[in-house]
């Protein structure tokens, strides 16, 4: 799947199976989300970049989700944060959290991962949908966005998913994360819970979780093609 556009628009075709699947998409509470944020684009430097808010979403259509991996919102630093949970364009330093994604890809795996690439969008073309809780942030402020309504979107989004697919994998990484399992149907999907991978917990369980081999070890039992982390 090749991406179809660099402007990542909700009127772009891309969208049309998240919004025929989740009403909340073209509803006043989607609308109010985006003025709010274009309110503080006038006033602050908001990442990602505008044409990047919604690039999850176009490149893992809805009928194409495979994994969610949760994250909570976009990195707050100059240039780090393109649209996917965890990734960074390729050029910037690795995030700490990353590095210790990679790490455990390459325990689990038994392939190194000291060179993969930081943009993950090549995970998100294989159905592996990166989505933050909030999708915006100020620079320099984390959870600055947190009160602009984005949660009651991407909730919309992850119970969408839950009642409308199954046999999915949904790794909640963290509490932030975890805080999601209830939107989720635990008898129709796979649940993988680990605390999230950054230095300060990573320590705790998320080294060592096994969740890239046992996710596409359920994926290949209901048979479908497994991730290449």
């Amino acid at each position: 799947m090749k991406e179809r556009s660099q402007h990542y628009s909700m009127t772009d075709k891309a969208f049309d199976s998240w919004k025929q699947k989740v009403p909340l998409l073209t509803g006043s509470a989607f609308q109010k989300v985006e003025k709010a944020v274009n309110r503080r684009r006038s006033l602050a430097s908001v990442f990602p970049a505008e044409k990047n808010v919604y690039r999850a979403l176009a490149l893992t259509p809805f009928d194409q989700v495979k994994v969610v991996i949760l994250g909570q919102d976009p990195y707050h630093g100059s240039g780090q944060a393109d649209g996917l949970a965890f990734s960074v364009p390729e050029g910037i330093k690795t995030p700490p959290s990353l590095r210790n994604i990679f790490k455990e890809v390459a325990r689990d795996t038994g392939r190194p991962c000291e060179d993969a690439a930081t943009d993950l969008s090549r995970w998100a073309l294989q159905g592996v949908l990166l989505l933050n809780a909030v999708l915006t942030v100020e620079e320099g402020q984390a959870a600055s966005h947190t009160k602009l309504g984005w949660q009651q979107i991407t909730d919309g989004l992850v119970h969408a998913l839950s009642q409308g697919r199954s046999d999915l994998v949904f790794m909640l990484w963290g509490g932030y994360a975890r805080g999601k399992k209830d939107l989720i149907d635990a008898d129709k999907h796979r649940i993988l819970e680990a605390p999230h991978p950054s230095p300060l917990s990573a320590h705790r369980g998320f080294m060592g979780c096994g969740h890239f081999t046992e996710a596409n070890r359920f994926l290949e039992s209901k048979g479908k093609i497994p991730i290449c982390w």
